[in-house]
């Protein structure tokens, strides 16, 4: 069965509309970690839950063609905060290579469509 680029773009979609509502429930969880992380990074307690919040969000948004862009939007801004949060606050590698991974996925998405 060959794929075609609708296909490609919709499985690429899903993919990252499943890894930012995974990320957005452990954000809106809340385990010690990612608590810690945001007081680390000098983010008051509920900017954590509004990032679960737009993660969720921004996966819903990838699922449906007609809101696509805008969940590519929504999660492509996150992520650059996420990086900016990342690299600001000088973490280590370990930390950054999953961003990296949601940032290629969004940008190989948007590249599909194109």
């Amino acid at each position: 069965m060959a794929l075609n680029i609708a296909s490609i773009e919709t499985l690429l979609a899903t993919i990252v509309a499943v890894l930012f509502a995974v990320a957005g429930v452990v954000n809106l969880a809340g385990p010690g970690a990612v608590k810690r992380d945001f007081a680390r990074w000098g983010y008051p307690a509920w900017f954590r839950l509004l990032c679960g919040a737009l993660e969720l969000c921004g996966a819903a948004l990838l699922l449906g063609q007609p809101t696509r862009v805008l969940g590519l939007t929504l999660t492509g801004a996150i992520m650059i905060g996420a990086l900016f949060t990342l690299l600001r606050n000088r973490e280590p590698f370990r930390h950054l290579a999953p961003a990296l991974i949601f940032s290629a996925l969004i940008v190989a998405t948007v590249a599909v469509r194109s």
